[in-house]
């Protein structure tokens, strides 16, 4: 087991006070043991708790990409998958077991290996050609180009000579080891991707005047920049502004970001995030139809965050959608020109509520499922929390007998409000969901039961506090007047940038955001940006202070 064997000098904070592996604490930095005190933020209130955390399985998936190439999803492979609530990057559920750290060394060898098998990628990785297995200076350049990528700042001249004593016992000391100058680089690679500091997103800080805030350094302000913009670890260019300090000037942090959202990185991230936010994540249905999903999806982001920079509500209100031929004869659409392009929905759908990757989110019992979309909309589209059923209800029970040929489902799910027990949270629920059920779990437009031609689905709806719908057209119209989903939209995305749930007590972030959001015209591009540049940003609060 080759990890730790350079961790000594480069380990700055804790990853747990107790060694189990829970990332709790955050220690101590460089410049707070030298006394160091900065000032707070203006806006001191509106910093948030934070604490390290670990890199998501899609994350770490996407910084071995960047970083070696490896294009195979590793982590996919060998780590089990995160807990999704709904987004994958909750450090309050993050623990690391002995599995874990097994499958991660197991992981960082395979890793390891097939880059020195790979000439081409090794080459992109190792800056210099070695002229001896022992070339100690080319060896000193891998490890300050390598490492500084991957543990996102500069190495001392410790942590540098640290790992060139792993030159000797891949090359002179050790005769069981092959004798070969890019076995000490496979050696390098597997220690330091299983170092703590690359497997944790460490954020320590300075101390500022006002108690259990402090400002992240400069390389730590990177790294949460680039794993919010990118999901990865920040490039070469973004760690020459860390090293440089230009993170610390507004003007130069906005140009920064400016580039790093134009980079396909940043839609690749913002995909990734919608997928998780509107439930569409592995999906149940067949891989083609599955793709051809993500693309429609994929499509619409990228038009109204990116490529037109509208208003986000069009997200919700758009009258036309991007299908392929095969795409438009699932749904029933008229096949676009020349293969694949946009379509005019029919008066009855208006934007990503009725694409197919979200109908098929929250299905149960093999069929949609009222009171799964109804959650879906009140939880992540109005930030309204469903109470979960008494302990004595099973959830995983149909209602009524779907067996009976004459039960229709409409009249099951009406049974839950005749219900006591029932009828408080179902009320707020299977309502919405009825609302959708002409779309079956494919999106596709239905107006019977499955298998019940004789059941008619009426599909009428209703939002609770606002007013009747009948499909997702007018549910978006009724979102809208709600006055809860732009203000949902602020506060999903600061629970990610967070990465935790926000508590009662954060409101005024959140309030400050959304304010920010509609001053923009409801541009999630700009929010994004200004949400990043903003000075509260490059600060942290010790939880429970």
């Amino acid at each position: 087991m080759v990890m730790g064997l350079g961790t000594a000098g480069c380990y700055r904070g804790s990853v747990g006070s107790d060694g189990d592996g829970t990332d709790s604490a955050t220690g101590g930095s460089d410049d707070a043991s030298d006394g160091e005190v900065e000032e707070p933020p203006q806006d001191v209130e509106l910093v948030l708790e934070s604490m390290s955390r670990r890199m998501s399985q899609a994350e770490l998936d996407n910084t071995l990409a960047d970083l070696l190439t490896d294009l195979t999803r590793p982590a996919r492979q060998f780590l089990n998958e995160d807990e999704f609530t709904p987004y994958d990057n909750d450090y309050t559920l993050q623990g690391v077991s002995r599995t874990y750290v097994e499958s991660m060394e197991m992981m960082a060898i395979d890793v390891a290996s097939r880059l020195v098998d790979d000439p081409a990628r090794r080459d992109l990785v190792v800056p210099c050609a070695p002229t001896s297995p022992g070339d100690e200076l080319c060896f000193r350049q891998f490890i300050e180009s390598f490492g500084r990528l991957a543990l996102r700042r500069p190495l001392t001249a410790e942590e540098v000579d640290a790992y060139v004593a792993l030159q000797s016992y891949a090359t002179e000391d050790n005769p069981a080891v092959d004798n070969d100058f890019y076995t000490a680089v496979k050696l390098v690679v597997q220690a330091i991707i299983q170092d703590p500091e690359f497997l944790y997103r460490l954020e320590v800080g300075t101390p500022t005047t006002e108690p259990g805030v402090f400002q992240l350094d400069d390389h730590e302000l990177a790294s949460r920049i680039s794993y919010l913009l990118w999901g990865s670890t920040p490039d070469g260019a973004l760690l020459d502004d860390a090293d440089a300090g230009r993170l610390r000037d507004p003007d130069s942090r906005l140009a920064s970001i400016e580039r790093m959202l134009a980079d396909p990185r940043a839609r690749d991230q913002l995909h990734r995030y919608h997928s998780m936010w509107l439930g569409y994540r592995g999906i149940p249905h067949e891989a083609a139809l599955v793709e051809a999903f993500d693309r429609e999806t994929s499509a619409l982001i990228d038009r109204v965050v990116f490529d037109e920079q509208s208003s986000y509500l069009e997200l919700f209100t758009a009258s036309e959608t991007y299908v392929d031929d095969f795409l438009a004869d699932h749904y029933g659409y008229d096949r676009p020109a020349g293969g694949e392009g946009w379509v005019a929905y029919g008066s009855d759908r208006a934007g990503i509520l009725s694409h197919g990757s979200v109908l098929a989110a929250f299905s149960k019992f093999t069929d949609t499922s009222p009171t799964q979309r109804g959650i879906f909309i009140s939880e992540r589209l109005q930030c309204m929390p469903i109470p979960t059923p008494p302990p004595t209800v099973n959830a995983d029970i149909p209602p009524g007998n779907p067996d009976d040929p004459t039960a229709c489902k409409e009249d099951r799910y009406l049974a839950h409000q005749e219900i006591a027990s029932c009828a408080a949270c179902h009320s707020l629920m299977d309502p919405i969901g009825m609302g959708l059920e002409n779309y079956d779990i494919g999106g596709v437009f239905r107006t019977t039961d499955e298998g019940k031609p004789d059941c008619t689905i009426s599909g009428q709806g209703e939002l609770p506090g606002v007013g009747a719908f009948s499909g997702p057209r007018e549910l978006s119209e009724r979102l809208m007047e709600s006055g809860q989903l732009e203000r949902c939209v602020a506060e999903q995305y600061l629970s990610y940038a967070s990465g935790r749930a926000l508590g009662a007590g954060e409101g005024p972030a959140i309030d400050h955001l959304f304010q920010g959001f509609a001053d923009a015209g409801y541009d999630f591009r700009q929010m994004m940006l200004l949400y990043a540049a903003d000075e509260v940003f490059g600060y942290r609060r010790e939880p429970g202070t």
